[in-house]
């Protein structure tokens, strides 16, 4: 045998076919002759490497190294580097998407290493047209054993004792099956091969049959051979040309080898073949009509019993199972059923292949034992979710399973937990969807899907299919109504009860798990036409505009800067916001996320935009409002939620007071952010606006301190608590009473209120500062605590991509100098003469995920250590104060501090002239959250007083007519989003400058041009 310094081996699969693989091959092929090393070196097309998002891939022996994404282009420098130098080729070496770690061999990737492979063995390894490499592989051994050592009730025994069940569907019993059909009477039985897989977004069966062939028809016989059968069929979709191709070639070579057809391996068994391609439709994945399609009718299902193991194809004894299953057959009866049996789940045994597709970072052909957990899949093995997103559900089953949300990520998958989430295993068609997947929508296509390809002869799924449709489409319309819900439910359950067969009987399921996990997302449609993943275009004018909590109409503003109309520009961003300057600068854009521009290259920069309109156009003048009304209301509460709603409130006429407990209104935004954000002066301007317009605003006035609150309720009409969240949670940890331990609010409210003490020294927190946390708070007090001069470790549970802040913060103080240890968390703080001088950590790893989706942190025994330190500050979380809220108040506070509403308001609480919003209500939020809060309060407190007074709705004034420039351009080049001129890191930490400088003129119009202006209506 002729023997080569190395092989390459060319995955050749449809997928990597479709992106370029035969081309690669002949470059290859042209380069190895024209360097005359072509003797030296065995080029091999593979079937699918499973990898598919990686593809073309090509590894190369006896090294094991991977190349992914390689182009015809690539290959003289591979060639030169790996085979004439000998040194990899780093560039096209796989990188760890979260970390971006290089990792050279095929086994050590993640994606490869966790799974276990059995159906998979010969995937990416052998020519699936080669039989002899097959036969290398132990091909045609288990059929050799059955067919000359064992009786066909031995071959049954074995598989029922495998316990190996259908991979195409519901998961019947393979051996029970088999039994039926051996112990029908008849001379003519028939083995059927279903390989129609109608899944969208399923290819495992293609795979299969494109990278291993040989498998499936050594499956075949010894089924044939179990239950008497001497002739079979492949049903196969035509669009799988290559599958197709490679069956043919596969059969034409077993026949030649005598190991298909008249008298196998002389054992005197006959056995023959024929591949029946199908037309495509989804029923003809059902038995009983991939039966009657294969007898020439139209492909519709037959009403059972009888079943097929009695009177199947041509009425004769027949068993169908899927290419998976009979691809196990011949592993089960070489090994034995008790090495299959020895992995999967009590009653779930062997490994299961999936198709991994979606939101997903590794795209591709997945084989894990039965019992591994979803989250293992997807982010173990699939590498997370791409762009940070995140995790929302997988779709398992295709358009007759269902979705298994983020909460059941620790939920081991097999037959019995996928029933009882509300999906079925099917197939193995794995969707992952992420945050940006509207559930309703998703229940929609996956029914349009079942109404399109269902067969007509049953009226519960021709009508009721086409009825759930119909409500669907209205939801995700707007024009959905109360009740259509529960009609949903109603319909689903008789569709599934009354149905002929299995697509009828599961088309509901998506339905009913996105009800069953999501239904708040269908009221969400119906009720205030919002869809929150931005996808249903019907609710909105753009996607950005509907995500913002405020509902700002940002691609307005956007093309007003695109116009130099600035002064217009500003006018827009004061209709939803009294706080512009601020949310340029503190908010979290959770419009950017939704930017449709970012699915093209980067988002919009709406943010800098909106901070770009108050640096250089003036805010337009206020007038003081005319107070109109009787009743007076008390705002408890100075931030963004307490001055939006007093702002709103004095707009309607009312006389509102807010009292606030510290020295300047603001909340969080002047006590808590630091000026190297968020510039006193920007602040005090938007409050001095609101203060212009009448809003009376006492500090220094404590509300159970300096007024009571029975003082407020005897002297107001009403009263809207925003206290916000300014009271640090405890770390439980032994010695955090100690001097020199600090909760981050309190640290923060600390310097803001004698920021020049601090900054003189006169307050001090030493040399060495640890911060624990990994939220927004944590690094503004890291960033702080570096400007008085201290070295500063922030200490965080989880890994990078788990930090609740905002990535752009994150990034900004590691360039300051602040170091950040993942993995790691305090158990105790030690003293000496009751000051803080040294804290003890512990590493942790990851475990399971919490109901976030996200790894929780384990301790690690062992693992502690001591780091000297100065001081300590604790920024874990956020609760709000409600001390001054009386027992006797008819106010509700759960156990978190939060005021409870009442069912079915936003803001009121339950003693009915009490309204709460923002921080108080919600825990820790954003400043839009809040702003939104208070702009919700006003409307629901100015409601109630006129409901009471049997007056009319309140009636917004007209707004001033402003004409929005619609420019499209006719090309869109790809362009990254413009950075943010900041001061060097160096020049940051001298002092409380601010650190991001904004837009240019010019920078801004080029960002302005990017808006794609997705509200245009042509």
């Amino acid at each position: 045998m002729k023997v080569f310094r190395a092989h390459m081996l060319i995955c050749g699969g449809t997928g990597c076919h479709a992106s370029g693989s035969l081309e690669v091959k002949k470059a290859l092929i042209a380069e190895l002759d024209k360097r005359k090393i072509a003797e030296e070196i065995k080029v091999v097309e593979t079937g699918c490497n499973g990898f598919c998002a990686m593809g073309p891939i090509m590894v190369v022996y006896p090294e094991g190294v991977m190349y992914t994404l390689v182009k015809p282009s690539d290959i003289p420098e591979l060639v030169e580097e790996h085979l004439i130098k000998g040194r990899v080729l780093e560039r096209l070496l796989y990188r760890e998407p979260s970390t971006e770690l290089v990792i050279p061999n095929m086994q050590e990737i993640p994606f490869f290493a966790h799974q276990e492979l059995r159906v998979l063995r010969n995937r990416g390894l052998i020519d699936p047209e080669k039989i002899d490499e097959y036969i290398a592989r132990d091909g045609y051994q288990g059929m050799a054993k059955a067919l000359t050592e064992m009786t066909p009730e031995q071959i049954v025994k074995e598989v029922i004792d495998s316990g190996l069940r259908g991979r195409g569907g519901a998961g019947f019993p393979t051996g029970l099956k088999w039994k039926f059909a051996a112990s029908s009477p008849g001379d003519v039985k028939y083995v059927i091969c279903n390989a129609d897989e109608g899944d969208p977004g399923a290819f495992m069966d293609r795979s299969v049959l494109e990278a291993d062939p040989h498998a499936v028809l050594e499956g075949m016989v010894i089924a044939a051979k179990a239950i008497g059968s001497h002739q079979g069929y492949i049903y196969c979709r035509a669009e799988y040309p290559l599958a197709i191709h490679r069956l043919n070639v596969a059969i034409a070579q077993a026949k030649e080898y005598g190991l298909l057809g008249k008298d196998i391996l002389g054992s005197g068994f006959d056995f023959d073949l024929e591949i029946y391609q199908g037309a495509g439709a989804f029923v003809c994945g059902e038995e009983t009509a991939l039966m009657t399609s294969i007898e020439g009718k139209r492909g519709m299902p037959r009403p059972r019993p009888p079943f097929p193991a009695v009177a199947g194809l041509w009425q004769k004894p027949s068993i169908l199972n899927n290419v998976e299953t009979f691809a196990n057959v011949p592993q089960i009866i070489l090994r034995g059923a008790e090495w299959f049996a020895s992995i999967g789940t009590e009653r779930s045994k062997g490994t299961k292949v999936f198709a991994l597709t979606g939101d997903v970072n590794n795209v591709g052909l997945v084989e894990v034992p039965m019992g591994t957990t979803l989250g293992t899949i997807v982010f173990d093995i699939g590498g997370g979710i791409p762009k940070g997103k995140k995790f929302k559900a997988a779709q398992l089953g295709g358009p007759s399973g269902g979705c298994i949300p983020v909460q059941h990520l620790n939920v081991p998958i097999d037959y019995e937990n996928v029933t009882e989430l509300g999906a079925i295993m099917g197939s193995g068609g794995l969707i992952v969807m992420n945050e940006d997947t509207c559930a309703v929508d998703m229940a929609r296509f996956f029914m349009e899907f079942c109404q399109d390809e269902s067969c007509g002869k049953c009226t519960p799924c021709r009508e009721g299919t086409k009825r759930m449709l119909e409500i669907l489409n209205n939801i995700t319309q707007g024009k959905g109504k109360e009740g259509d819900i529960e009609l949903l439910e109603e319909l689903a359950k008789i569709i599934k009860d009354a149905s002929l067969c299995g697509l009828g009987q599961t088309a509901p399921n998506p339905v009913l798990s996105t009800i069953r996990y999501f239904r708040q997302e269908y009221e969400e449609h119906i009720r205030e036409h919002k869809c929150r993943a931005a996808v249903c275009t019907a609710l909105f004018k753009s996607p950005c505009q509907h995500t913002c909590p405020i509902g700002m109409d940002i691609p307005s503003y956007i093309a007003l800067i695109r116009a130099d109309r600035l002064e217009d520009a500003y006018k827009v961003l004061l209709k939803t916001s009294p706080f512009p300057s601020v949310c340029g600068r503190v908010c979290d854009h959770k419009c950017q996320s939704k930017c449709r521009r970012g699915k093209l290259d980067e988002p919009v920069a709406i943010k800098y935009l909106k901070r770009f309109i108050t640096d250089y156009a003036d805010r337009p003048p206020v007038s003081p409002a005319p107070i109109t009304r009787k009743e007076k209301i008390a705002v408890i509460g100075a931030g963004p939620a307490g001055l939006t709603a007093a702002q709103d409130l004095t707009k309607r006429g009312y006389k509102v007071t807010v009292f606030e407990e510290l020295p300047e209104p603001g909340g969080m935004l002047r006590w808590a952010i630091p000026s190297y954000r968020l510039p006193r002066e920007v602040l005090r301007r938007e409050i001095d606006a609101i203060r212009a317009l009448g809003v009376e605003i006492k500090c220094n006035t404590k509300v159970g301190r300096d007024i009571s609150f029975d003082e407020l309720n005897a002297n107001y009409d009403y009263i809207y608590i925003a206290t916000g969240a300014h009271k640090s949670q405890k770390m439980n940890v032994e010695g955090e009473n100690l001097t020199g331990v600090f909760g981050s609010v309190e640290f923060l409210r600390d310097f803001n209120l004698n920021e020049e003490a601090w900054v003189k020294g006169k307050k001090n927190l030493g040399k060495k500062v640890v911060v624990i946390g990994g939220g927004n708070s944590a690094i503004d007090s890291a960033r702080v605590a570096l400007r008085l001069g201290a070295e500063v470790t922030i200490l965080y549970r989880r890994e990078r991509q788990d930090m609740p802040a905002a990535p752009e913060e994150i990034k900004a103080a590691e360039e300051e100098g602040v170091k950040i240890e993942f993995l790691v968390a305090p158990i105790k703080i030690i003293g000496q003469e009751g000051k803080v001088s040294a804290i003890v950590c512990q590493k942790m790893s990851l475990g399971d995920f919490d109901a976030s989706g996200r790894r929780r942190p384990i301790p690690i025994k062992g693992s502690e250590y001591t780091l000297p330190v100065d001081a300590v500050i604790a920024a874990i979380g956020q609760s709000p104060d409600v001390s001054f809220i009386p027992k006797e108040s008819g106010i509700s506070i759960n156990r978190w501090d939060c005021v409870d509403l009442v069912k079915g308001s936003k803001s009121r609480t339950h003693n009915a002239r009490v309204y709460a919003g923002g921080d108080v209500v919600t825990g820790p939020d954003t400043v839009i959250g809040a702003i939104a809060a208070g702009h919700q309060a006003a409307n629901e407190i100015d409601s109630a007083i006129r409901l009471a007074n049997g007056e009319p709705p309140y009636e917004e004034p007209p707004e001033e007519k402003i004409d929005i420039p619609l420019i499209i351009d006719e090309e869109t080049k790809e362009t990254p989003q413009a950075k943010m001129p900041e001061l060097h890191g160096a020049e940051r930490i001298l002092g409380f400058a601010e650190v991001e400088l904004g837009f240019t003129k010019e920078e801004a119009y080029k960002e302005a041009c990017r808006c794609l202006r997705c509200d245009a209506e042509i």
